[in-house]
This record gives structure tokens, C-alpha cells and sequence, in this order.
């Protein structure tokens, strides 16, 4: 018996007796008490009623990978080589990233209830609790250089913009890499995506897509954010984490082939139209030095375009952050 298989019974949100989870887990009693005692601890609040039993106090989707799959239609799901549902792990980019060192990792998917290690942009730790997130990485192997890598990340940023819209958010985008939603009139943090690229400056190169959207969060981590911060629960009632998944996949299965096409031009225009600070004063931090700027849109190839008081300037990705003034 694992923890994810003792969180997947308990998170229909009925009771089950000590005894019940046991027989269904083939494991005493007495193992099944010291599991449960772990889910506190993992963000997980369960109630106990005497004679009744234990559940969770907020019902659980578990991810579902024939559920994912089924909901693909007929080209993207020729574009998936392998999906990989997860209980725990360290990080799902790591994971595919070992997948390409072993000869694989194009067209794979990788999913996580949770992950421990997990990495933002400019190696910012993105740690999640059981299920209250959608972790999600995706392989794919490009054949010209990473030059023409240029803006993918905002054409990621685009795709899950419109996933999320789908559902019924309203959202907006931050340069480079955050997909923002609007919560009582203020934007907040839902999505973060990280590319990990390695190759060739000239020749093939494989790229690693990671995503992470918050699901719903308790109010000790959103307290703990340091950034107002919104999850998908914020605007939409009972999101599927499946349901979710499955578009995310189909829509990037779909766009990235076009990509090696077209590049990010296809996606210019789109990303300008959701452009969270466009026309607005913004702070920028690079390095150690920061400086007041008002924020244009994105040019071609993905850079941010913003003037200061000493004229116009180009900000490509690194390490540069943007923030409101």
C-alpha cells in the first residue's frame, strides 16, 4: 500500500472505516492509521466521525492517465509517444530530461500528484501538495537550433491562456513565462512555465516543456506565495484536473509542430492581446540594478519592448523579471 493509493479511496469524498480501507488496501488496520496520520501533514485535512469512518474534508480528483488519453482526438494522439501519471517526484522536467539521456523523451508526457523539487524560473523552488496542483512536462526534439526556439515559451503561454479560458477563466499574460487571473479585480499568479533546452546552437536540440497551474490552495500557502497568487477553484467551480490535462496536451501536441513552422509569429499577435501590463509602468529587475519602464508588446521573436527615460530598450528572457510599479 502506498499513500497515493490510500489518498485515491478516500478522495470521493465518502467515509470509509478503518476496517473497509484495510480489506481494500489488503493491509491491518494499525497500517492504515499511521498513513492517515501523514495527511495533515501533506496539506491533506481529513475528518474522523465515530462510527462512520474517515475521509477527506475536500474531495480529490486523482489523475487519470486512460481518462487523459481518451479525451485526445485523433492527431494529437498520434503525436503521443507516452504519458506518465506519477504519485511523487522530484521534478517531472528532471524526469523527462532523463528520459531524453536514455534515448527517449519526444513526444512523452509526464503528470505528478506532487512534486518535492521542483523548479520555477531563475531557480525559484515550485513545490506542490498532493493534488492541489496540475504538474505537467512534455519532450519534444526540434531539428533546427535553439535559435529558432525564439518566443516558445510565450506560445506555450498562449495555449494555456486559451485552455483556461476555455474552462471559464479570464486571464492575461506576464512576460515572460506567468499566466495570470483576475480575482476581485486584481491579477494573480495561476500558471508559471519553464523551458529547459539542451543541443545544438545550429543543430537538433530537445526541449522540455514544464507547466505547473495552480488547482485550488489552502490559505497557509497562498500566504506563504510572497505574490497574490489564484488557483483555477478561485473562478471555476470543481475544476477537472483530467479534464484540464487533456486539453493542455491536445492544444500543445497541436501547436508545436506548427512552431517548428512558423515560429513564435503565429502567436505574436495573440500574446499581445492578452498582454497584462501593456501601455502600464512597470519595474524592471535585472541583476542587481532595476529601473522604472512603460511596457510595450512583444516583438517577433518574443522580447518585451519597453521605454525608459533614456529611449527604447529590448528585454530578451535570462534573468530579467517584470513586476508593476
Amino acid at each position: 500500500m502506498s499513500i497515493g493509493d490510500l489518498i485515491r479511496l478516500l478522495g470521493d469524498g465518502r467515509y470509509h472505516s478503518g476496517q473497509q480501507l484495510g480489506e481494500r488496501l489488503g493491509v491491518s488496520r494499525t497500517a492504515v492509521w499511521k498513513q492517515l496520520k501523514k495527511l495533515e501533514a501533506m496539506d491533506l485535512p481529513l475528518e474522523a466521525v465515530k462510527g462512520r469512518g474517515y475521509r477527506l474534508v475536500n474531495s480529490l480528483e486523482s489523475l487519470d492517465g486512460a481518462s487523459i488519453v481518451s479525451q485526445l482526438s485523433a492527431e494529437p494522439r498520434r503525436h503521443l509517444k507516452r504519458l506518465f501519471v506519477e504519485d511523487v517526484l522530484d521534478s517531472t522536467n528532471t524526469f523527462l530530461r532523463e528520459r531524453f539521456r536514455h534515448g527517449a523523451g519526444h513526444g512523452e508526457v509526464c503528470l505528478a500528484e506532487s512534486q518535492t523539487a521542483g523548479r520555477g524560473r531563475r531557480g525559484k523552488a515550485w513545490n506542490t501538495h498532493w493534488g492541489g496542483s496540475l504538474i505537467l512536462s512534455m519532450g519534444w526534439r526540434f531539428d533546427a537550433g535553439v535559435a529558432a526556439l525564439e518566443g516558445l515559451s510565450l506560445a506555450v503561454g498562449v495555449v494555456l491562456a486559451e485552455v483556461i479560458e476555455a474552462a471559464g477563466g479570464e486571464v492575461a499574460l506576464k512576460w515572460p513565462n506567468d499566466v495570470l487571473v483576475a480575482i476581485d479585480g486584481e491579477w494573480r499568479k495561476l500558471a508559471g512555465i519553464l523551458l529547459e533546452v539542451t543541443g545544438d546552437v545550429e543543430g537538433p536540440c530537445e526541449v522540455v516543456i514544464g507547466i505547473g497551474v495552480n488547482i485550488s490552495l489552502s490559505d497557509a500557502v497562498r500566504e506563504a506565495a510572497g505574490q497574490p497568487v489564484g488557483a483555477l477553484a478561485d473562478v471555476i467551480e470543481a475544476p477537472s484536473r483530467n479534464h484540464v490535462a487533456a486539453s493542455l496536451i491536445e492544444s500543445l501536441l497541436t501547436m508545436l509542430p506548427r512552431f517548428e513552422q512558423h515560429g513564435f509569429g503565429a502567436w505574436q499577435a495573440e500574446w499581445n492581446r492578452r498582454h497584462a501590463y501593456a501601455g502600464s509602468t512597470i519595474r524592471v529587475h535585472q541583476g542587481n540594478a532595476s529601473y522604472a519602464a512603460v511596457a510595450g508588446e512583444v516583438d517577433g521573436n518574443g522580447n518585451l519592448i519597453v521605454m525608459t527615460n533614456g529611449g527604447k530598450r529590448t528585454l530578451t528572457g535570462g534573468e530579467i523579471s517584470i513586476r508593476p510599479d
